[in-house]
């Protein structure tokens, strides 16, 4: 009797176990899937940086930014907040354990690779400013923490992967002045990108207390917040490349600027309850722009 207990027990325990796996399946893969778009974006926005700046890429430093990408972005999707529980539902239940060893493994490979360029506090540095922007640091009465604040999440984007970006393409590079104008471009784009994603997640934003530009300021006020920002920010690449300080990439500059263009017009809207194609469209035309103007920029160069 108490054996069939035993094998019943046991049974019963495989059958829930099985089915917790089951269910946790989905999830874990669309958290290990999510930020692969984004990661591959950022490897190609350090290429086109390099092609701007002249200078000789080094293939595997890209592999490298684009591992810390995705490390960073699946970290902070993997970590508990009130605004991913309801901004991302489709990521409750999955593994956490398994995408913080995934994410410690891709960072670890790419701080290794960027040591070996001298760049290891910049390949520190995004973990470092998430961290301050999701938990903060606590000294004695005084918090440092910069989730919260009007429009400082969409900044500490844009600076933190702008940094990035020119400091990895621009490394030995003795003139500063190209390697600023780079990151404020990119600064600017990723300022954008960042903001456009606010309009999907005003909901469990509003519910965090996240004072977001949508959020605080409205969509006609954010779109022409935006639009200066585009329109300034490649005002200023044409005016470097026309004083011979950027090289002349007319690919990358004019499709930046038109994608730019559509995008803030057509995604600067409430996109709460975004459709299949909503999103395809999003991601197409944000984190598929890097990959269009190489794609493009090789197709051109090989017909010419």
């Amino acid at each position: 009797m108490n054996t069939n207990s035993n094998l019943n027990h046991n049974y019963n325990n495989k059958i829930i176990i099985s089915t917790d796996i089951y269910k946790n399946l989905f999830p874990t893969i669309n958290l290990l899937n999510s930020s692969v778009l984004v990661s591959i974006s950022g490897a190609l926005r350090i290429y086109i940086a390099s092609l701007l700046l002249l200078v000789n890429m080094n293939i595997l430093n890209c592999v490298a930014g684009g591992l810390i990408v995705y490390a960073v972005y699946t970290l902070d999707r993997a970590l508990e907040s009130t605004e991913d529980a309801i901004n991302r539902s489709e990521l409750n239940g999955a593994n956490k354990k398994l995408a913080l060893f995934v994410c410690l493994i891709t960072f670890a490979i790419g701080c290794y690779i960027l040591n070996a360029s001298g760049l290891l506090l910049i390949a520190l540095m995004p973990l470092v400013a998430g961290y301050l922007y999701s938990k903060g640091l606590n000294f004695g009465r005084i918090k440092l923490k910069l989730k919260g604040g009007l429009g400082v999440k969409n900044l500490v984007v844009g600076i933190t992967w702008g940094t990035f970006i020119a400091s990895i393409a621009g490394v030995g590079l003795q003139s500063i002045l190209p390697v600023f104008l780079v990151f404020f471009y990119y600064g600017s784009k990723l300022f954008i990108n960042s903001t456009i994603y606010d309009f999907k997640d005003v909901k469990g934003d509003l519910m965090a207390g996240i004072k977001t530009l949508p959020v605080s300021l409205g969509e006609k006020n954010t779109r022409k917040l935006l639009l200066t920002l585009h329109i300034g920010s490649h005002l200023l690449l044409i005016s470097a490349i026309l004083m011979h300080l950027l090289a002349f990439e007319p690919v990358i500059v004019t499709y930046s600027f038109f994608i730019g263009l559509l995008y803030v017009f057509r995604l600067t809207n409430n996109r709460e309850n975004e459709k299949t194609w909503g999103k395809i469209e999003r991601l197409f035309l944000v984190d598929g722009e890097s990959g269009f103007i190489v794609y493009l920029r090789a197709a051109i160069t090989s017909m010419i």
